[in-house]
């Protein structure tokens, strides 16, 4: 006769309790990555508060208290006209390095002509640090805004053009699609129009979404030539006064505004790209 031994009810409710945390962590993405800000920004709060200096000093780094502090003060005094100049900034230097970059890439990817007439120059031009055209941009623009969203531009413009040009070479490389299309009677613009350019929107997508990020990144540095307003302005500004947490607040501002827009524009281009599937394997 077998003898059922019965778990003490510590032992039961603790592994009822683990359970739980289990199906809360590992089932539930939002809250994994609400508890991974929770962590960092814990973190950050830590070694501010015990002065950590070992290799990294946050002795003088602002904590996240002091950061909430100064952007609570930011935003109840009118911040507006700097979300407004930040992001006017963006958009129209993105824009244009869209359609340029993508337009362009497609042609060079294509075109073998267009490519030894554009590349070269091109390449020559992309290593070229945002901060390294600010000069030029006072000299070549009439004002500072146009200098500023030309700026955004080049940090958009060159992951846009070189990853448009991977993914077109990347198709026309698949001779497989080539050669299926060619059987179904298709001429070059066929292919071009049905194969290469579906074949190469994921590569697009990416440049598209990296493009977005360069051209928050390059924000601060767009709006050192601003003068007065802008969210890469202020974070300038408390730089040069020595006010340590607007600086960190400007940061993460233009992180969040960056993550914010880069996501919207990976949902845009996965709308546009219905077959396209991703499957992520889940925690077990």
């Amino acid at each position: 006769m077998a003898v059922t031994v019965s778990k003490p009810v510590s032992t039961r409710w603790f592994g009822r309790i683990g359970d739980v945390l289990k199906t809360l962590v590992w089932g539930n993405r939002p809250f994994r990555r609400v508890l991974a800000l929770m962590i960092f920004f814990g973190g950050w709060q830590v070694l501010c508060a015990v002065n950590f200096d070992f290799f990294i000093n946050f002795q003088l780094i602002p904590s996240p208290w002091e950061v909430l502090l100064a952007t609570i003060d930011f935003v109840t005094s009118d911040p507006w006209i700097h979300f407004r100049s930040s992001i006017q900034r963006v958009f129209f230097g993105y824009l244009a390095a869209s359609v340029l970059g993508v337009i362009l890439g497609v042609l060079i990817g294509w075109f073998e002509a267009v490519e030894d007439l554009f590349l070269p120059p091109l390449e020559l031009l992309r290593p070229i640090p945002a901060v390294a055209w600010i000069p030029l941009a006072i000299l070549m623009f009439p004002n500072a805004e146009s200098g500023m969203v030309y700026i955004t531009f080049i940090g958009a413009f060159f992951p846009m053009l070189i990853s448009t040009i991977r993914g077109v070479e990347s198709t026309l490389s698949d001779t497989v699609l080539i050669r299926v299309g060619q059987c179904l009677g298709a001429n070059s613009w066929h292919i071009f129009k049905d194969i290469v350019i579906p074949g190469s929107m994921p590569s697009i997508a990416s440049g598209l979404t990296i493009g977005m990020g360069n051209a928050w990144f390059c924000l601060v540095t767009a709006e050192i030539l601003a003068g007065r307003y802008g969210v890469g302005y202020i974070t300038w500004e408390s730089y040069v006064t020595s006010n340590y947490p607007p600086i960190v607040m400007g940061m993460l501002l233009i992180g969040l505004m960056g993550a914010l827009s880069s996501w919207a524009v990976g949902r845009a281009t996965n709308a546009l790209m219905p077959w396209r599937v991703i499957n992520k394997q889940g925690g077990v």
